[in-house]
């Protein structure tokens, strides 16, 4: 304040008491701080910000207001619930205010690659670290992966201490939103509005439909500038295996293809096949990849997308009124499924995760999500299910973050759900069944299945890592208290992969009818799933939108119709 030229003058009035006359002086004096004081309008500082937040008010007041979808009038088309009978008449206005300051929040750059092999991290392989035998000279006995997505400024003990300390709690709505990236819809208007971000993991075993899936995945979705893939591709190169990112046709006869005109929003890690231990450490990396997008979508790699997949799954997720909510199921056989003129689905049915059992025998038992049923939504919301799948999974970015896939289950091909979808429960996400189905799985049957059967399975490394199986299988049975005694299964980084403390593994359990002391389950399950599971469970949904809460429930699901086992 050393510069007189800011200087304002005042009038010091001071009163002589003998005389009663009042003598006057002016004095120039430093203003008061005021950093929004313009001296050439007049306008004052304190005034201003008080209008602009006024006006921020009655934006995301009004925002807010016009963001609450509408109910449907068709909501329950074939049946007397009202939509009143699942959800509680709150409006989660403060949810949608925080989310806007979320967004305002997380204008992170998008996309970021994970391709500077500086900063990957050393790895034991799995296989080799499971396997009986002895190792050989020059053996692989370690692979060289990406970090885990853990950026500065979420304290110490990272992004994972933060969101609830490993799952000792449930993280609260504003810490859930303080993950996922948006961009801007219009890229010259970044003060516009903004678009979440989706992250796509592909993983691939010498499959040559991996590119057809990359380019339906970026070329039928409404808004593919926000969207970034990675591909975990195990591929031979001696047996000329094609390469995923490769377009069909070389980009100078086609460069209109999305694998030519999105190279820069895809990542591909390539390991050699001779090296592939399964698809569980194959997805592990899938989730190491992931750079804080809003959304997280896990896909086959032979998989067709419809057209403006990307905006419906988004739609279809915020129906659901819940952070919570990871959208899954077993895809769809692709045959018949899409129209091939507009894209669109030719497919009114939803399938749905409903049955499980037991399969195999002695230390190699385990729990195997069987064929699952499918049919017309009489509910027109996104419906809850007990069970995730991996061929097809949709949810906020944290559930990546919160639930990764396991570093150590080698050899693991049945099983893996069980374990990741029992992990998620215990953390506190709620698994859905979109409404309408948004990709559909190229199965080898009909016209795909000479195709299907020519394709190269993991299986055809079995015998180099003997004994990987096994041990991988109690594990996976031991993190989730399948009735495995603690001293027979590896314990590894089991803070990392484990168990949450938001739900319990006995409450997932017996909620759905699963008896692990007997290794059997109650059938007929899906006669619960859809009217009846909605009924009972979402009038617990917590009106912070943070999952469903199983406090609240007693319920434990009985066979209806023992007299008739299930097949």
């Amino acid at each position: 304040i050393e510069s007189d030229t800011e200087y304002v003058q005042i009038i010091m009035k001071s009163r002589v008491r003998r005389k009663g006359r009042s003598r006057s002086k002016v004095v120039s004096v430093s203003p008061w701080w005021d950093p929004l004081y313009n001296k050439e309008t007049g306008l004052d500082g304190a005034v201003c910000v008080a209008v602009v937040v006024v006006c921020l008010y009655v934006c995301v007041t009004l925002r807010a207001f016009w963001s609450l979808p509408a109910i449907p009038p068709n909501l329950l088309a074939n049946s007397k619930l009202s939509a009143s009978d699942f959800h509680r008449s709150y409006q989660h206005v403060t949810s949608v205010a925080a989310e806007m300051l979320a967004h305002e929040h997380n204008r992170h750059a998008f996309p970021i690659s994970v391709s500077d092999r500086s900063e990957w991290q050393s790895i034991p392989h799995p296989g080799v670290q499971f396997s009986d035998r002895a190792l050989e000279e020059n053996e692989v006995v370690t692979l060289e992966v990406p970090p885990f997505w853990d950026p500065q400024g979420y304290g110490e003990g990272g992004v994972r201490q933060f969101l609830g300390q490993h799952g000792d709690r449930l993280m609260t709505l504003e810490e859930a939103l303080s993950v996922g990236s948006v961009i801007p819809l219009l890229p010259d208007n970044p003060q516009g509005p903004m678009l979440e971000t989706i992250y796509v993991a592909i993983s691939s075993y010498r499959d040559a439909e991996c590119s057809n899936t990359v380019e339906s995945v970026f070329g039928r979705a409404k808004y593919p500038q926000r969207i970034r893939v990675a591909i975990v591709e195990q591929r031979d190169d001696s047996a000329n295996d094609p390469i995923c990112t490769n377009p069909i046709q070389p980009c100078s006869v086609d460069p209109h293809q999305a694998l030519c005109r999105f190279t820069s929003q895809i990542d591909r890690y390539e390991m050699d096949a001779s090296l592939a231990i399964g698809p569980v450490f194959a997805r592990h990396v899938g989730h190491r990849m992931y750079r804080g997008e809003y959304f997280a979508m896990q896909n086959d790699a032979h998989v067709s997308f419809v057209q403006d997949w990307d905006d419906s799954l988004v739609q279809q997720w915020r129906s659901s009124k819940n952070e919570m909510a990871v959208l899954t199921a077993y895809l769809s056989d692709v045959i018949g499924s899409i129209d091939p003129i507009t894209g669109k689905s030719n497919r009114d049915s939803r399938p749905i995760m409903c049955n499980t059992d037991y399969e195999g025998s002695g230390l190699n038992k385990h729990l195997r999500h069987g064929q699952q049923p499918e049919g017309v939504p009489q509910i027109h919301v996104p419906m809850l299910e007990p069970y995730w799948a991996a061929g097809f999974s949709f949810s906020r970015g944290h559930f990546v973050v919160q639930v990764p896939y396991d570093q150590y289950l080698p050899m693991i091909f049945q099983g893996e759900e069980i374990s990741l979808g029992v992990r998620g429960f215990t953390y506190g996400y709620d698994y859905y069944t979109a409404e309408h189905s948004v990709c559909f799985h190229m199965y080898a049957v009909g016209e795909n299945e000479a195709k299907r059967h020519k394709v190269k399975l993991f299986w055809e490394n079995a015998s180099r890592y003997p004994g990987a199986e096994v041990k991988a299988m109690l594990r996976l049975n031991g993190i989730i208290d399948l009735r495995i005694r603690p001293g027979d299964w590896d314990h590894t980084e089991e803070d990392t992969y484990g168990i949450g403390k938001v739900r319990t593994v006995s409450k997932f359990y017996d909620t759905f009818g699963i008896h692990i002391k007997e290794q059997k389950v109650e059938h007929h399950l899906c006669r619960f799933v859809g009217i009846p599971m909605m009924r009972e469970f979402l009038p617990h949904l917590r009106p912070n939108t943070m999952g469903i809460n199983y406090d609240e429930i007693d319920y434990q699901f009985v066979d209806p119709d023992p007299d008739h086992p299930q097949k």
